[in-house]
């Protein structure tokens, strides 16, 4: 009897032990101490926070970056089409320009004859309609060359300029040495370029 008295007493001691340790587990001071385990380090979304942050701008710095190289390049494109126009501009003119003097030189011989023609008849002291019909179609020749900017180059009593006159004689006469005095064949410019030089007697 006094064995199972003895008994009763250590099953209620358990019982009393394992309640408080079910109360102490199941505290606030507990929870509060497992809250305080959780967030102990504190440093942790910083940290993360700031990667993130150097992470975008260096994204930022590289899309500037890329942009400016962009930039610089489209600019430079632009630039180089700029001089490309240009440069095929200046060479199509220049294209343009040597057609119509190649076509012009090929024409003048023919004027050239109209105007001996002319000369001769006048000579030898000829008139009526034939003479009257050169001096129209040599009047045509010339206003056709004029309307596309062909014109004869002004050589008599001017200065030897070799870029436009051609010389073939020299001799005594003229006011100044060096001076175009008689025009064996007209010479003609096409704008600024040289169809045909004039052939000329200098004074010497």
């Amino acid at each position: 009897m006094a064995k199972n008295h003895t008994e009763d007493k250590e099953e209620i001691k358990n019982e009393h032990s394992t309640a408080e340790a079910e109360e102490s587990t199941s505290s606030p001071e507990a929870a509060d101490t497992s809250a305080d385990s959780e967030n102990s380090n504190p440093q942790e979304p910083s940290e993360a926070e700031g990667t993130e942050a150097e992470k975008k701008d260096s994204e930022l710095e590289s899309a500037l970056s890329q942009v400016a190289g962009l930039s610089d390049k489209l600019m430079r494109t632009a630039a180089e089409f700029d001089n490309y126009k240009k440069r095929t501009a200046r060479e199509k003119d220049e294209y343009y320009k040597n057609a119509v003097c190649d076509t012009i030189a090929q024409l003048l011989p023919v004027l050239d004859n109209l105007e001996r023609a002319v000369s001769a008849a006048e000579n030898a002291g000829e008139t009526g309609s034939v003479l009257d019909g050169i001096k129209m179609v040599q009047k045509q020749f010339c206003d056709a060359l004029t309307s596309i900017g062909v014109e004869a180059i002004d050589a008599m009593g001017k200065e030897f300029d070799p870029e436009r006159h051609n010389a073939v004689m020299t001799g005594e006469g003229g006011d100044k040495e060096n001076t175009v005095i008689e025009e064996f064949q007209k010479g003609y410019l096409y704008k600024d370029k040289v169809i045909r030089h004039s052939m000329v007697k200098v004074s010497n």
